[in-house]
């Protein structure tokens, strides 16, 4: 007797890949239309409500700051918060990724290192980042390298223990060959345990740039004069929706960019890598 898989329900359900994309867009629009509802409902008790402002009136404030030169500064402020962002966060999470990878395969790799300093990374991942920013701020002041140096500690731990545990799983068959042939310790370590290691560190690199966000966010609400943070928590104090919410997608966007990016780059150069997991 042939059972039918079902298409949509069921642990064992497989959706065509065409209906897949279908339903894949149904939540988008729910939220859409649920936000469109109740903007009209809340216009209609207070034609100047602030909270839930119509798609026009958000593109209107994207206009003026996207597209539109401030005078006072002779820039597009948008970009310029975007730039400034930008370049805090990538700074942050290339350190941590780079200093992640070197810690993490040389304590996987060297009993001696994982004994003096392995639970110490542990007891550093549990540290609360954004408790350290006031220390950060007294010792460092309140300019680039702070926020830097924030975004740095609170994704460098996770990324460290990532990478450790992930070299912990390579095959010990693949140390006692390489050193049997003459290989020395830096070489296994650089020439054979590292390239295995790129990809699940751009893994954990790309889930890791959520926890960066936050951190960039959390900052420049502090403590900043330009960056996509500030410029919220600026405007916050007038109600204007308009921007926030325009802004929070902007966020989203840029974070679903760079975790597509990386993810398609995985999948094209290391397609051995996707192929195991």
């Amino acid at each position: 007797m042939i059972v039918k898989r079902p298409k949509l329900l069921g642990i064992m359900a497989e959706p065509p890949k065409h209906l897949g994309k279908i339903l894949s867009v149904i939540p988008f629009v729910i939220v859409i239309m649920l936000y469109m509802y109740g903007s009209h409902a809340r216009r209609l008790v207070n034609k100047h409500d602030k909270i839930l402002p119509p798609p026009t009136e958000m593109a209107q404030a994207v206009s003026k700051l996207a597209f539109t030169k401030d005078k006072r500064f002779d820039t597009y402020i948008m970009l310029e918060d975007t730039k400034s962002s930008l370049t805090r966060l990538l700074a942050g999470m290339l350190l941590a990724t780079i200093l992640g990878l070197l810690v993490g395969v040389n304590l996987a790799a060297f009993k001696g290192l994982e004994v003096i300093f392995l639970n110490f990374s542990n007891f550093v991942a549990i540290i609360p980042p954004l408790a350290v920013l006031p220390i950060l701020f007294v010792v460092m002041g309140v300019g680039e390298p702070a926020k830097i140096a924030l975004i740095f500690l609170g994704t460098f731990p996770m990324i460290t223990l990532s990478v450790y545990h992930a070299a912990k799983k390579l095959p010990v068959q693949q140390k006692i060959k390489a050193l049997t042939m003459g290989a020395s310790d830096l070489q296994f370590v650089y020439k054979v345990m590292v390239p295995q290691l790129i990809p699940h560190l751009l893994e954990s690199m790309r889930l890791s740039f959520g926890a960066g966000w936050l951190f960039l966010i959390s900052a420049e609400a502090i403590s900043s004069s330009v960056g996509l943070g500030y410029r919220i928590f600026l405007v916050r104090r007038y109600l204007a929706m308009d921007v926030i919410i325009p802004y929070t997608i902007w966020i989203t966007f840029i974070g679903f960019l760079i975790s597509f990016g990386i993810s398609k780059f995985i999948k094209w150069r290391y397609p051995w890598y996707t192929a195991t997991k």
